[in-house]
């Protein structure tokens, strides 16, 4: 199903073409759980959720609107699904202060493996919507017009969000420079 569109897959996939939901599976499922990875910092969790995403797809699929466009659409379905973890994951150990150990998609600088931690770890301190917008930027590479589609606000707040992520960051990684 090579050049197709997202949007004509889905749309076939909405009146039954299983194959159609099988080429968006094998496009888009590596880049869902590398940004959900990125979010909840827990591989297995990451894969449980990502499952979960293309799950609510195939459950969705009739409330799809033919013209959305297809990837801000599962990634708003992926966010939402990380968001319900984090909150659930809070409520069930409110007490815990350092997040899951597991695989994560973060880049490290010069392959410095204590420089990715040390980044880990300052993500996860961001508040969730700061988090998403710096992963969504920085990491996936998204406008601040696409994240503000995704999330359904304006541009301007999604670049807010963003900065007042890196600007955290900052902080938390003691001045380092190359975050906005």
């Amino acid at each position: 199903m090579e050049g197709v569109t997202d949007e004509v897959l889905m749309d076939q996939f909405c009146q039954g073409d299983q194959p159609a939901f099988e080429a968006l599976f094998a496009r888009h499922a590596g880049r869902v759980h590398g940004f959900l990875a990125r979010m909840v910092r827990d591989g297995p969790l990451a894969e449980d959720l990502m499952q979960t995403t293309f799950l609510s797809v195939i459950r969705a699929r009739g409330r799809y609107e033919r013209g959305t466009r297809f990837t801000p659409w599962l990634l708003t379905i992926a966010a939402n699904a990380a968001r319900d973890a984090l909150r659930h994951q809070q409520h069930v150990d409110a007490h815990a202060h350092a997040p899951p150990e597991g695989p994560t998609a973060v880049p490290a600088p010069d392959g410095d493996p204590a420089m990715r931690r040390r980044i880990e770890d300052a993500l996860q301190q961001l508040p969730l919507e700061q988090r998403e917008a710096v992963v969504l930027s920085k990491l996936e590479g998204w406008s601040f017009e696409e994240i503000a589609e995704m999330r359904g606000i304006r541009a301007g707040a999604a670049r807010l969000r963003a900065h007042r992520g890196y600007e955290k960051l900052r902080e938390l990684l003691g001045g380092l420079e190359d975050m906005s």
